[in-house]
């Protein structure tokens, strides 16, 4: 089937048709720039226009970057807090008129990456890290995933640890991505020893940089670049909105 996927994130909005059977994104995606500020109505009118750009009408996934159970919103990362308790499944159903699914937008990813990227055929429990405004994170054990595993929320040196290990925050100190890398791998030994992953996927901006950044990541566990890339989010979103039926 066909769905349109809609990856919110702290800095952009960006989405595409996508074929769920391969993963396929059937139209160049659209990116526009997360409002500032990030009200429901202001991110609300961003879906609307990715929606009337692609002249959609069938089911919409959404994947959002907070907690989301069972369509309600909790806890929010990188939007403005006015999302916390509303039904954001809901609210994007009116602002599209179109059937909506939503998900956590490190979920997304990891559902897209273990089944059409570098996680596809991979056993046992995956690891999903999205190195970006903030740290999304998604673990998949055979296939199942455990929904909102925020472990950007960690915490770690008297801080949550996306504030310090972030790609946002590699910019704000001015780190090469070797010692970004250098720097973040006690976090992932961390992790490593509490999940006991048999593979961990870097996705986010940076996994377009694999080579140069991943041989800095020291762990035991096998480390790879997501290969959707920045698409992870949107093909995730689109998966998620699987069985919702069409608008007529």
């Amino acid at each position: 089937m066909k769905a349109l996927g809609i990856d919110i994130g702290g800095s952009g909005i960006k989405g595409a048709p996508v074929d769920t059977s391969t993963g396929k994104v059937l139209a160049e995606r659209l990116r526009i720039e997360t409002p500032e500020p990030s009200t429901p109505a202001a991110v609300l009118e961003v879906t609307r226009q990715l929606v009337a750009h692609f002249k959609w009408k069938g089911p919409v996934g959404i994947g959002f970057p907070g907690v989301v159970k069972q369509g309600w919103i909790g806890e929010v990362g990188n939007l403005d807090n006015a999302w916390v308790g509303t039904h954001g499944a809901a609210k994007f159903r009116s602002a599209t008129r179109c059937p909506v699914a939503i998900i956590n937008d490190a979920d997304a990813a990891g559902l897209a990456e273990v089944r059409f990227g570098a996680g596809r055929d991979v056993k046992g429990t995956i690891l999903l890290l999205t190195l970006g405004t903030g740290i999304g994170s998604a673990l998949i054990t055979n296939g199942m995933l455990y929904p909102n595993a925020e472990l950007g929320a960690f915490p770690w040196r008297g801080r949550i640890v996306e504030k310090f290990l972030s790609g946002a925050a590699r910019k704000r100190r001015g780190w090469k991505l070797a010692e970004w890398g250098t720097t973040l791998s006690p976090f992932l030994v961390t992790l490593e020893r509490i999940l006991n992953p048999d593979l961990i996927i870097v996705g986010g901006g940076v996994s377009k940089k694999g080579r140069k950044f991943l041989q800095h990541l020291k762990c035991g566990t096998r480390v790879v670049a997501a290969k959707l890339s920045n698409d992870a989010g949107i093909v995730g979103a689109a998966v998620a909105a699987e069985g919702l039926k069409s608008r007529r």
